[in-house]
């Protein structure tokens, strides 16, 4: 396997898959992976080929937070250095979450820290049954600041009013059930299964449509129903049957016919 820290790889179908690639570490966070994987999810993002991304890794792990020579070395680091590398964290995680596609992390072994934060950027999350998942930047006397805002969405505020401040390893079960994780499977053999089927369903879909319901999603999170919010999704679903995609798949529906971007 290749020595750089995360691999991408294109499928003929359009599926792009990013490894993590550090299992002698359990693909812990430095600085170089943390670039190279903000790097490959804004280029992802911009490929029009591109109809679905896999967030995967190698080894063990699924990612074990940060890697303990990045902390040594953070240790004298200057307030503003520490900025810095926050600022790079949260790039990674919201070029992920910007991604115009569907984005599906595949969860084994250990998912603790930034590692928890990247499942939670992911659309959807698969996991072993038997993986193991973890907050517990307290224990350090730190926060868990930047990944925050993923994770609370996630999983919900009560979730986090516990673990945040526990510390505590929860299971893949505990994680299903709040929410952070959509399916358990009983091996990594079935992770593949499992993402095949998701990824059945979403090739199936046009995926203007699909960038667009994902916009909708943070458009109209927690506003109120009003007047106004009404009439920002009435004008989105009457742009939406203007477009070639909204033509196409009625008039593919109505002659019982396969839309043109269905390639299941």
């Amino acid at each position: 396997m290749s020595e750089e820290s995360a691999v991408l790889h294109f499928s003929n179908e359009g599926i792009a898959t990013i490894t993590l690639n550090r299992p002698e570490v359990h693909n812990a966070f430095d600085e170089e992976l943390i670039e190279r994987l903000g790097d490959m999810f804004e280029d992802v993002g911009h490929q029009e080929g591109v109809r679905a991304v896999i967030v995967a890794a190698a080894g063990k792990s699924y990612c074990a937070g940060a890697d303990l020579n990045w902390m040594k070395r953070a240790a004298g680091f200057t307030e503003e250095d520490n900025r810095e590398d926050a600022v790079a964290l949260g790039r990674m995680l919201k070029n992920l979450q910007n991604i115009p596609k569907p984005t599906i992390a595949l969860v084994q072994g250990a998912a603790y820290g930034g590692g928890l934060g990247l499942v939670a950027a992911c659309d959807i999350a698969i996991g072993v049954k038997s993986a193991k998942f973890c907050l517990s930047e307290v224990k350090l006397g730190l926060l868990p600041a930047v990944i925050s805002p993923y994770v609370v969405e996630a999983m919900g505020v009560r979730a986090c009013r516990r673990y945040f401040q526990t510390a505590e390893v929860f299971s893949a079960d505990e994680a299903y059930r709040y929410g952070l994780l959509h399916e358990l499977v009983d091996d990594v053999h079935e992770l593949a299964k499992a993402r095949d089927g998701i990824l059945k369903q979403v090739m199936a879909n046009a995926p203007g449509a699909m960038a667009d319901s994902k916009d909708l999603i943070y458009t109209v999170a927690g506003l109120p129903i009003d007047q106004e919010l009404m009439g920002v999704t009435a004008s989105r679903i009457a742009a939406r049957r203007k477009t070639d995609e909204g033509k196409e798949g009625i008039s593919a529906f109505l002659e019982k016919r396969k839309a043109s971007w269905n390639k299941t």
